[in-house]
């Protein structure tokens, strides 16, 4: 969505100076986490740069934002109960042995299209066809991602072991 006109750089950085950390305050209190508070308070500039109304007062502007916040920081809440997670931190992992870090840490350092098909097809257990329509690409596309993730992988594991002394 383009920006409302009437807005300019400076008015929007003159926003972010004089109420960021108030929203942020708010957004980390009704979320209770850092990145999400973040985010939030992100989206409630981005919404104020894409659509705010013209304020009469700069009381009025900050009871918007302030606002805009607090419904952002309640739909977060919404989608968690809907759609609940569980963080990493919490779930019974074990941790990788020596091996099987040096294999995590070779595969992420494969470029992103090679790394999502090796994990689709490998470790999530999809077929081809189903990794194809899962990235939007043809069979084909996902065999030739395969043979060279493969080929790379086994290129970057084999280095990262040599320089371990494995």
């Amino acid at each position: 969505m383009p920006l409302r006109p009437g807005i300019s750089p400076a008015a929007a950085q003159a926003a972010v100076e004089v109420h960021g950390d108030r929203l942020f305050r708010l957004c980390l209190v009704l979320l209770g986490s850092t990145a999400d508070a973040e985010d939030a308070v992100q989206e409630t500039l981005l919404k104020y740069l894409q659509k705010a109304p013209a304020f009469e007062t700069p009381e009025h502007e900050k009871a918007w934002l302030l606002r805009v916040a607090a419904n952002h920081c309640r739909d977060v809440h919404r989608r968690r109960a809907r759609h609940p997670q569980t963080p990493l931190e919490e779930l019974d992992l074990p941790a990788p042995d020596a091996e099987g870090r040096e294999m995590l840490d070779a595969l992420m350092a494969l470029p992103e299209k090679f790394r999502a098909v090796l994990v689709l097809h490998y470790v999530e257990g999809y077929r081809v066809e189903e990794v194809a329509r899962i990235i939007g690409r043809t069979p084909s596309a996902v065999k030739m991602r395969l043979q060279k993730g493969r080929r790379l992988l086994a290129q970057q594991y084999g280095k990262e072991a040599a320089e371990d002394g494995i």
